[in-house]
């Protein structure tokens, strides 16, 4: 029994070496879970090894959450950024199912069902389908225009491979408007060219005809100078309707507002083409809606209008016809319209006939240099307005021309 004490204290000192020894595991342990948690630069010693741990798991929550709100901003603005996007944008995985499509993209191959659908099935088009299988197999950047005959569209599809993931992205284009600007550029040069090249080409067949000795002849000199003279002011008008078609497109025209009565306007523009519609032996009569409400606008460039508008329709009304111009109001604006009863134009053609040089066919060619047209609707958009054409072929046509009331 004497022994007992002594057997207890040993027991008691063993177990408190235990738990000191346990106490030193689990503190160096802590420390180093702290360490790790904490960045090491920001870390504080803390008197407590459990309130650091609390501490730096706090301190790494507030970071993430930080984070996190960031990615969120950077997320939603992506996401606003491809809603708004005209162009199309698809995401598909390795197996070409599609995983993301913005609203562009729905709108240019005409479905608004594109996620999970096969890549096939949402541009349906060989060529664009054989670009993503490309793509697909060499993992190389593909690109391929295509036109769409019954939409009467121009794609472009560039295809990306996702390196990571194994899919692709996607950028489908509508160049249909790009191609048009082409064609119209194209279309301007070679109508330009032959315009330049007809009087060019009878100036210099003149001045031949003169220095071979028609100079000297007193009946053919003057008439060939006559004709000399002619070509030249064919240049000279079409040199400077470009120059101003030219300043009118790139805003460089100065317009002088003022409140102008449409009655006045109409009036004035007719008794300037009266003579020439009289040679033509055609009929020129006006009707104008009474009290109509003021326009403010330039008023020597809307008669530019009016008269480039009456000048068309003598030229393509056969002797005997009418010639009737009038203005009426419309919500929130005033209408002005030219009307003839000459050949018509077909419908194919309505749509291109303020285009500079355009030319229906050539039976309605005729003088002048193609540009009129094109200079009325640039300065009836510049007042704010809209120019267009109805017609029927045989029947007539009518220019309409709106302006806002401001």
């Amino acid at each position: 029994m004497s022994q007992l004490p002594y057997f207890l204290a040993i027991v008691f000192l063993l177990l408190a070496a235990w738990f000191a020894w346990r106490y030193l595991i689990l503190k160096r342990k802590l420390n180093q879970l702290t360490r790790s948690i904490r960045d090491p630069k920001t870390s504080q010693p803390q008197a407590n090894e459990i309130d650091g741990l609390i501490s730096a798991i706090e301190f790494r929550r507030t970071a993430f959450s930080a984070e996190l709100a960031t990615l969120r901003t950077e997320t939603e603005r992506l996401a606003t950024l491809l809603e708004q996007l005209t162009d199309g944008v698809l995401i598909a995985d390795a197996d070409g199912r599609v995983q993301f499509a913005n609203p562009a993209a729905g709108k240019l191959f005409g479905t608004d069902h594109l996620i999970h659908q096969s890549v096939a099935q949402v541009v349906r088009n060989h060529q664009l389908i054989e670009a993503w299988r490309r793509c697909q197999q060499t993992r190389l950047l593909q690109i391929e225009v295509v036109e769409i005959p019954l939409r009467k569209q121009y794609l472009q599809l560039i295809v990306i491979p996702d390196e990571h993931e194994g899919g692709s992205l996607l950028l489908a284009q509508d160049l249909t408007q790009v191609r048009k600007l082409e064609t119209v550029r194209r279309d301007f040069i070679s109508n330009v060219s032959h315009e330049l090249r007809t009087p060019l080409a009878s100036l210099k067949a003149l001045t031949e005809t003169l220095q071979s000795g028609a100079l000297a002849d007193p009946d053919a000199g003057p008439r060939f100078l006559e004709r000399i003279h002619t070509e030249v002011d064919a240049l000279t008008q079409m040199t400077q309707e470009l120059l101003d078609l030219s300043r009118i497109e790139s805003g460089q025209v100065q317009l002088n507002f003022e409140a102008i009565a449409p009655r006045k306007l109409i009036h004035s523009a007719a008794d300037r083409m009266k003579a020439q519609a009289e040679r033509a032996n055609l009929i020129l009569d006006v009707k104008v809606d009474d009290g109509l409400p003021n326009i403010h606008a330039d008023k020597n460039r809307l008669e530019q209008v009016l008269v480039n508008l009456i000048h068309n329709s003598v030229k393509f009304t056969k002797p005997g016809g009418r010639i009737s111009l009038g203005a009426e109001a419309v919500p929130g604006g005033v209408r002005c319209a030219v009307r003839d009863t000459g050949v018509g134009i077909p419908s194919e053609s309505l749509t291109r006939i303020f285009e500079r040089f355009y030319r229906v066919d050539s039976s309605r060619t005729g003088s002048g240099t193609g540009l009129g047209l094109s200079i009325s609707r640039h300065i009836v958009e510049a007042h704010g307005g809209k120019i267009w054409a109805e017609s029927e072929e045989g029947r007539g046509s009518v220019f309409y021309f709106e302006l806002p009331i401001k």
